[in-house]
């Protein structure tokens, strides 16, 4: 990506921009792959079409662009709350590395502070910006765990994540209403009566 957007309020760049060289050179391959599997590039409904996919990628693996321990730090502050801290149904907009494609659904993301806390906003954003990678569901759990406890600090953190693959309802097995769920915890979420208060905290319905 190239000349991002600075959003001075939040401390760190958003990129809202597209990389010209790399959309041309992407578009070439898209062109490409349009030919090959039977297309007429050329024609009225797809003569533009190798742009915006190119665009669209982009867009969709942008956190290779982002720092997400810049997030993180932008909105640090010292507070001396030690109770769960739980930010839940967190959507999730992902590519599968190995058949690039989507993977959609929820992050449930907890810490337990230890003298520092930060903005609500920003674990949200950690978690967009490990999304928008190619990914595996069981990566992505890990990643946003560690980068939460290795920046934060906390007691403990705690993730997990249900997500729907299109490579399994589209293609290969094609099971149309399977989730996967995947967790990871450290340090207080290790007890069990801990994990079992956020389970319970995120299974739970506002009324």
């Amino acid at each position: 990506m190239c000349s991002p957007k600075n959003n001075n309020s939040n401390g760190y760049q958003r990129n809202d921009l597209f990389n010209e060289e790399a959309t041309q050179k992407l578009s070439g391959h898209y062109k490409k792959i349009l030919s090959i599997v039977g297309e007429d590039p050329s024609r009225e409904g797809l003569d533009k079409t190798p742009e915006r996919v190119a665009k669209a990628m982009q867009f969709l693996l942008q956190g290779y662009q982002m720092d997400p321990v810049e997030i993180l730090q932008s909105a640090m502050f010292k507070e001396d709350y030690r109770q769960m801290v739980i930010v839940k149904d967190i959507e999730i907009y992902s590519m599968c590395e190995h058949h690039m494609l989507p993977f959609i659904g929820k992050a449930h993301v907890a810490y337990i502070p230890n003298g520092t806390i930060t903005g609500l906003s920003k674990i949200a954003r950690v978690v967009d910006v490990f999304a928008r990678r190619l990914q595996v569901q069981e990566r992505l759990t890990t990643q946003i765990k560690d980068c939460i406890q290795e920046t934060l600090k906390p007691l403990g953190v705690a993730v997990v994540i249900e997500a729907q693959h299109l490579c399994m309802q589209m293609r290969g097995v094609q099971k149309q209403h399977s989730i996967t769920t995947t967790s990871d915890f450290t340090g207080a979420f290790e007890k069990v009566a801990t994990r079992e208060e956020f389970i319970k905290l995120i299974s739970s319905k506002l009324s």
